[in-house]
């Protein structure tokens, strides 16, 4: 293979965007993922219409969108779980389900004040 090709420099350039791509992923930075997936595509779109590209060169491409899908899917189990969280919060202010010694279940209903405090 011709390691100064455009497929390589594709494979080069898609290798450097999947570490930085996990460095956004471990740091929490969705803003910074976002900017980076046209240029992803872009570059999958060019290793995918090269001819010249190893099985070596693939397989190392894979792991790496691999690990990265890993950390994804972690990311956004822990945004399900916290939206989760804050949704059960949001109910417990609207009411509180309380279960007696016979296990009846009792709801005392929250109350919300909408008060507007006026200071001089």
């Amino acid at each position: 293979m011709d390691e100064t090709g455009p497929a390589h420099d594709a494979v080069e350039a898609l290798v450097a965007l999947l570490e930085e791509e996990r460095a956004a992923l471990l740091n929490g930075d969705f803003e910074r993922l976002i900017g980076m997936l046209d240029d992803k595509a872009a570059l999958i779109d060019q290793i995918d219409a090269a001819d010249e590209l190893t099985e070596e060169d693939l397989v190392a491409v894979r792991a790496l969108l691999e690990r990265n899908q890993a950390l994804l899917d972690s990311a956004l189990a822990g945004i399900r779980g916290v939206a989760g969280r804050i949704g059960a919060l949001h109910r417990m202010r609207r009411s509180l389900d309380t279960y007696d010694e016979s296990g009846r279940r009792t709801t005392i209903e929250g109350t919300i004040d909408h008060v507007i405090e006026k200071r001089a």
